[in-house]
């Protein structure tokens, strides 16, 4: 069976009119061939559609049943082209998107907040993911963009675009109850207790291991690395439940828990770069509206 968009468009002309006559001049044609198709689509469908008498013409039980699903298919083939242009100009679609959890507390919220007053059809994922398993995802296309922490491997840039998003400076998060920082707003390393240092493992954030130790280096101190955790809301906690002290982005600061106390290094610290990665053969219409919002920003 292949019912054409014309036949239900004719039928519900007639039905509405409820007179071929009428019917013909509305659709612009003349009666002869309107009353053939209406014929061939009641052949079609096996039943009658129209009960046609010297009274005129009345919709039989097989009509009534049809008329609202012919208007129903007829109204969504008539929002496919606008369904189509807004699907080419990324206004409707999916977009999956990756962030460290740094990144939580610094540019992805007023991100997704500016982007989805720009496109508020687009169905938006996120995935809290570290930077290595962000690349991985990225690799295989399972994700659209991420935003992590550099360097990217000579693989990944060989396949990835990247643009910076933030530089910042590494800051203490340490127990509220130190001593040595009463009353001072900014932390020496060199004057505080050898507390154990909580850090990322290297292989999850390389770029932001090799920033923290070489702080300490600068300082001419040795750390001891106490504990590892792969995401910052647990650094924090750590830090809270007094297992040592960290160096985190400064944006984490806005990340608030009982007992962490957070200050401003007296010595110079590297800045920490969050940035965008995307695969460079993604056409994704939804991706482009993303990165343009996030260049703007910029």
């Amino acid at each position: 069976m292949n019912i054409e968009l014309r036949q239900l468009r004719y039928f519900v002309t007639v039905a509405e009119e409820l007179h071929f006559g009428r019917a013909a001049r509305r659709l612009h044609m003349t009666q002869p061939p309107l009353s053939q198709t209406i014929l061939a689509l009641e052949d079609m469908l096996g039943a009658l559609l129209f009960d046609r008498n010297r009274r005129g013409v009345a919709l039989t039980a097989a009509g009534e049943a049809l008329l609202p699903e012919a208007r129903r298919l007829l109204a969504q083939a008539g929002e496919l082209p606008d369904l189509v242009k807004r699907a080419a100009s990324g206004a409707t679609g999916k977009l999956v998107l990756a962030f460290v959890s740094s990144a939580d507390y610094s540019v992805l919220p007023p991100s997704l907040r500016a982007y989805r007053a720009a496109f508020p059809q687009v169905h938006i994922t996120l995935q809290e993911a570290t930077s290595d398993l962000q690349l991985e995802e990225l690799m295989h296309g399972r994700v659209d963009a991420g935003l992590l922490i550099p360097p990217l491997p000579d693989k990944a840039r060989a396949e990835l675009e990247y643009l910076p998003v933030l530089t910042e400076p590494l800051i203490l998060a340490s127990p509220a109850d130190l001593p040595e920082l009463r009353g001072k707003h900014e932390a020496n390393l060199r004057t505080l207790p050898p507390l154990p240092l909580i850090i990322f493992p290297r292989p999850i954030s390389p770029g932001l291991y090799d920033a923290i130790l070489a702080v300490f280096r600068a300082a001419g101190i040795t750390p001891t690395i106490g504990q590892e955790a792969i995401q910052m809301q647990t650094i924090v906690s750590l830090v809270s439940a007094g297992m040592g002290i960290a160096l985190v982005p400064q944006s984490v600061s806005n990340l608030r828990r009982p007992g962490v106390e957070y200050r401003p290094l007296a010595q110079t610290t590297p800045l920490v770069e969050t940035g965008l990665a995307w695969r460079r053969d993604n056409t994704s219409p939804v991706l482009k509206g993303f990165l343009d919002l996030m260049r703007k920003r910029l």
